[in-house]
Formats: structure tokens, sequence, C-alpha cells
């Protein structure tokens, strides 16, 4: 027998090599039903809009360093080209006080020039600039204008050009009234800075309230004023009323006759009014008496002349509140109070100045005009509670 030959077993080389790696990428785009032309184009679009929104929040930042760099200049006034060529030297705004910042942040300042022509009964109001306003947008700036009116009337309301992004704008507007030298000593011209707003109501930034009985008509007015808060009731003219009062205490009674009313706010559609007083008196902040005199139709101008006693002793006569108010009559809706004063040992200004003539001058009727204030006003001083009324009855409850 032949012996077989022995055969050596053969070791094939073991090649740690994977192919799973180089294949994960194609069968997981095989496995997505669309094409591979539609794959590519769906990441090369996310991948753009990454590197959009990258480059969009660099240059966001850009643009915030630069308005940083830009308002540092605006913080300081510039003092040239300002000169007092008038007779009133002019007051001028110091840097110092500018770039003080405290809690409670300044309004601004603004400058504006008055002069009266006496022979032309005509008043003409300059709005020269303003300067360091108060930044009202989030930006840090402000889209300033000027809105001008004379109170009592109002019967002009004027405007400025609006100024974007600024807080020193200059406006350099004139702008002209026809008013009696004899209207101009009981007038008030009243300057107001606004914040414009495109889509939504307008902030006021300040204002001057400026009572031009303290003015000397001798010379041109040029100068700057500090803006105050802009006052929380509107004074809208509503109109005057004049009224007397007259108190005896021996027999206990306060006599108040209503003598006329002038200038009253329009309240219907036509243009006029039909306008009735009520007579009030509150005691202990409640209703005690009330009267009323007849309703004048059509007219802006009541004249009424009309008595009203009311029985108070002399301990209440110190403590009682004298509410006279101007109403609307309407027939077939409710009526609107027009405006409203009160007069008391606890009043300020004119109307206590007319209930302490009124105690003095016991047996003497004192007469005074008084210039009407709003209902809410009034109301809210004297915490008077609302009454209920039922529409079409003209009926409190």
């Amino acid at each position: 027998m032949t012996p077989r030959p022995s055969v050596k077993p053969t070791k094939t080389p073991h090649t740690n090599t994977t192919t799973a790696a180089p294949g994960f990428l194609p069968s997981l785009l095989d496995r997505i039903p669309l094409p591979r032309w539609a794959i590519y184009a769906i990441f090369a679009a996310i991948v753009l809009l990454i590197l959009i929104c990258v480059i969009c929040c660099c240059v966001k930042c850009c643009c915030k360093g630069k308005k940083k760099r830009k308002k540092k200049p605006d913080e300081k006034i510039n003092m040239k080209g300002i000169s007092g060529t008038t007779t009133t030297a002019l007051v001028q705004p110091e840097t110092e006080d500018t770039e003080y910042s405290s809690s409670d942040q300044q309004r601004g300042k603004l400058q504006y020039s008055l002069e009266f022509n006496a022979s032309r009964s005509e008043l003409t109001v300059g709005i020269k600039e303003a300067a360091a306003l108060k930044a009202m947008d989030s930006g840090g700036t402000s889209d300033p204008y000027v809105k001008v009116y004379i109170l009592p009337n109002k019967s002009k309301t004027f405007e400025t050009k609006v100024f974007r992004k600024t807080l020193n704008p200059v406006f350099n507007e004139n702008f002209k009234y026809q008013i009696p030298q004899k209207e101009l000593t009981e007038s008030t011209l009243v300057m107001q800075v606004y914040d414009f707003n495109r889509f939504s109501k307008h902030d006021i930034i300040g204002e001057i309230r400026l009572n031009l009985s303290t003015v000397d008509w001798n010379h041109v007015i040029e100068e700057w004023r500090d803006l105050s808060e802009a006052s929380k009731h509107e004074q809208e003219h509503l109109g005057e009323i004049c009224f007397s009062l007259r108190y005896v205490p021996t027999s206990s009674k306060l006599t108040v006759i209503i003598l006329e009313a002038k200038n009253l706010k329009k309240m219907d559609q036509v243009g006029s009014s039909d306008p009735y007083v009520k007579v009030q008196l509150i005691l202990e902040k409640k209703k005690w008496k009330k009267k009323k005199t007849s309703v004048k139709k059509r007219t802006l101008n009541p004249y009424f002349n009309e008595s009203f006693t009311f029985d108070v002793s002399f301990e209440q006569i110190q403590k009682v509140q004298l509410v006279i108010s101007v109403w609307d009559h309407d027939k077939m809706s409710r009526n609107d109070a027009i405006g409203k004063i009160y007069l008391g040992c606890d009043a300020t200004g004119n109307q206590l100045r007319h209930w302490a003539d009124m105690l003095s001058n016991p047996r003497k009727p004192v007469a005074q005009w008084h210039t009407l204030l709003s209902a809410e006003q009034v109301d809210t001083t004297l915490a008077l509670k609302h009454t209920l009324k039922i529409p079409f009855t003209n009926k409190n409850f």
C-alpha cells in the first residue's frame, strides 16, 4: 500500500476588515422613499438655512455695537450756535445736568419763543428745539413732535413735524394765534412733546403750561424750560360758570344764585347743548340736598339767574361741600355731565377763596366765575358714590 500523502491544512489569513461602516450611509439612503437628488437637495437647503441664521446673528451683533457707539455723542448738548439775541436772556440747559442720571429719568427741555403784536392782536409761538428728551422707544430713542394750544378756548391746535429717532430735535417752527390782549391775560399756553407711534396711541413725553398773564409782553421771549409730567386730568375746556353765594348765620340760610354760564362744551351732534345746573350739598361724603335749574335749549352760553336756599347750620357750613354741576339734558337717553366745580372749607384755589369770602362777609352775596372741571376729577376728589340711573327714565336709584 502506498502511503497517502499528508496534506497540511492551510490557514487562511484573517483580515480584520468590516464593510458595515462604508455601507451604512447608502443603506440608510436606500430606506428613504425619495430619489437621491431630492435627498441631496433637502440636505443642501438645511445647511444653507443654518448658514443664513449664523450670518444674521453676526450682523445683528455688529449693528448693536454701532448703535451704542452712536448714542454717546447724543448725550451731550451742542452749545454752539445758541446766542441770546433777544432782550430776555437765554436760559440754556447745563451739560452737567444733562449727563446727570438719577432713578427718576428727566423728561428733557424745550426751547420756545413768544411774541405778541398788540396792533394786530397776534401771538406768535415759536417752537425752537428740544434737548435730552426721555427715550420712549425700546431702541433708546424717540420720534418727537410738539403739540401747541391755548386754554381755555383751545380753538386752534398746532403740531410740528415729527423727527425720527432723536432725543435732540431742532424744529424751528412758528405758529400764529389771533387773540385779543384781554383774553391773552386770561389764557394758558400749553406745549406738549409727544413720541409718535404709527400703529398705537402717541405717548406724551412731557409738557409746559405757561400762564400768559405772567409774561412781560414788552419784549420778545426766548427761553429754555424743563418739561414736566403731563397732567393726569387733561385741562379740556368744559366751560365757565358764574354764581353767587350768601350765608346768614343767624337764620342758618345758604343762598346760591346760579347766574350764567359761557363757552360750554358741545355735547350734541349739531354742535350745541341743552344745559341745566344741579346744586348739591355733600355732608360727610354723602349726598345731602340737591336742587336744579330749568333747562336752556340749544345754547352754549345760558343765562339762568335762579336762586336756591338751603337750611345749613353754622356747624354744618364748616363741614359741607357745595357741588355745582352743569348737565346736558337729553330726552331719549341719560343726561351727560358737562363739568363740575366744588367749594368748601377743604377746597383749594379759587374755590376756597370764594367760600372764604362768603363766610367772612355774612349776609352779603359774593359772585365769582369758575372754570368747570371734569366730573371724574371732582367725584374722585370727593369720593362720591355714583348713583345707578336707568336709561330712558332719568331717575336715580
